[in-house]
């Protein structure tokens, strides 16, 4: 027994020092690099006629594209937290309630944020041995106790809010960046944005980057890359070199240099040689901001963009990329959400879910390598506390519709670009649960054509996508909603950090409302 244990220790022994030196033995690292406002459109490879996206083209053909990939709701804030709670906004809390079925987000003037009870993907992979780096926009909270590295993140180069600016830091500060724990500047004071959209940010990001995937395989360490830049939500940048390079003017600029981005990154795995142990995934947070028009991406043949529940609002380009785990140039028409990130990463790292939440997310690791569809997997539309729609297969039903209200219409809000499909681009919230409206997504990806209700493909249908309905709605226990309350006396006065730049502003004093909002 004694010698069959110490054979059994000097095996051990030996397995650690041969894998402190050896890859083979690590961790597969994990990259996710998530575009702020980027439609499914803006990608060469999915049909962008300027063809002005070449490594992500070639990512698509070293990996698989999947067309049928959502985010989790169709706005920033919410979808960020949904990939790494791996759960709806409805559970995970950011969403609102002030009233139905409204976007919300977190600029600077919000109380809230993530809260503690929520487990983010960083701190599960910190169990595992990982170290983990995000990089651009956080958006998940900017009081101290929602920063990154308080959830999970080992280190943080960019902003809790976006570049929105400039500011007089007088009624409103200008948004800090950070690095790590404290700040190293203000937007438009220190990292310059200029009013032509001119700025080196992007540059930045990609260098930090690099320099941390070099560190911890220099280190040995398996290691989470959050790759979140934000130059393509307006207001629109792109560094000196980019500047007036697309045939789209600064929103194309911006592709291009994200584009790059990506290349940079990929060949940096390539030039260490750990593409093998390297898991990456590229996607976007919600759909093109048509509200931009052409300051905004493309959402291809789909329906309106950012801020709805149609498909323009929230599918999403997404390509897989795992050299010889993952068949290069495939295309799968698994249905995927940005939530399916946290258990895949989770999967890949030998990690099991928390169990003591529903986890809505789920593997896409098997429907990758295996090439496997599973066609029962729902995919569910939220707009704030509303389930707007679901998507099971091919059909989606509509049991809420709403752009926008006419009053924000007629000021110049347009979401849908001039479109117009009567009876389902609705200026009222519209109540169709009784009834929902029925779409072929294959025959119809443009919503715009009806399946009747007294059809047989309806009666066929629908009685199977009400009754996954009803078990959802069943099991749904929301989250408290941190989205409701305002306070001026909480945005970015004196962040961490400040009092080293001489840069801390006054407090005002704190008057806490509710919070307005219009969509």
């Amino acid at each position: 027994m004694a010698r069959s244990l110490a054979i059994k220790c000097i095996f051990l022994a030996f397995l650690l020092l041969f894998c402190s030196t050896h890859s083979i033995c690590a961790k597969p690292n994990i990259i996710i690099m998530m575009m702020d406002d980027m439609g499914w459109g803006d990608l060469g490879v999915l049909g962008q006629p300027a063809k002005e996206t070449p490594n992500l083209d070639q990512m698509a053909a070293e990996g698989v594209l999947m067309p049928d990939f959502y985010s989790a709701n169709p706005l920033c804030s919410p979808a960020r937290a949904a990939l790494l709670t791996g759960r709806l906004p409805i559970r995970n809390g950011i969403y609102t309630t002030n009233e139905h079925a409204r976007n919300a987000y977190i600029p600077q003037f919000v109380v809230g944020g993530i809260q503690d009870n929520e487990i983010l993907l960083p701190e599960l992979l910190k169990t595992a041995g990982y170290k983990s780096k995000i990089i651009g926009k956080w958006h998940l909270g900017h009081q101290p106790q929602y920063l990154p590295l308080q959830h999970g993140f080992d280190e943080f180069f960019g902003s809790p809010n976006c570049h929105f600016g400039p500011y007089n830091d007088k009624g409103t500060p200008n948004i800090p960046v950070y690095r790590d724990g404290e700040m190293a500047g203000r937007y438009y004071e220190d990292f310059i944005i200029t009013p032509t959209g001119e700025s080196n940010l992007t540059q930045l990001y990609i260098q930090e980057a690099i320099a941390f995937i070099e560190n911890q395989t220099r280190s040995n360490n398996p290691f989470l890359l959050y790759w979140v830049p934000d130059a393509t939500h307006t207001p629109l940048y792109a560094s000196r070199a980019y500047r007036g390079t697309s045939q789209r003017g600064l929103y194309g600029d911006a592709v291009r240099e994200l584009d790059d981005g990506v290349g940079l990154i990929l060949g940096k795995l390539k030039e260490l040689g750990i593409t093998k142990n390297t898991f990456a995934f590229f996607t976007s947070d919600n759909g093109g901001a048509l509200v931009s028009k052409y300051h905004g991406g493309s959402n291809g043949p789909f329906l309106c963009g950012k801020e709805t529940t149609f498909e323009g609002g929230m599918r999403e380009p997404a390509i897989a990329w795992w050299p010889g785990t993952i068949k290069p140039g495939q295309i799968s028409h698994q249905l995927g959400s940005i939530m399916d990130l946290f258990t895949t990463a989770l999967n890949i790292a030998g990690i099991k879910p928390p169990s003591d939440r529903i986890i809505d997310g789920t593997d896409l690791l098997p429907n990758l390598i295996n090439g496997t569809v599973n066609i029962n997997k729902p995919i569910f539309y939220y707009r704030g506390n509303e389930m707007m729609a679901i998507r099971i297969g091919l059909y989606k039903a509509h049991y809420w519709t709403w752009t926008n209200s006419i009053k924000e219409f007629d000021k110049g809000v347009d979401f849908c670009r001039g479109e117009n499909v009567v009876g389902v681009m609705t200026h009222e919230q519209m109540n169709h649960t009784d009834s929902p409206l029925l779409f072929h997504l294959g025959r119809d990806p443009g919503e715009k054509y009806l399946i009747g209700n007294t059809t047989e493909e309806y009666k066929g249908v629908m009685p199977g996508i009400m009754a996954v309905v009803s078990d959802h709605k069943k099991k749904l226990i929301p989250g408290e909603p941190q989205l409701n309350m305002c306070d001026g006396s909480v945005q970015n006065w004196a962040p961490p950090g400040c009092e080293k730049l001489g840069d801390c502003l006054p407090v005002p004093p704190s008057h806490p409302h509710k919070c307005v909002w219009n969509h």
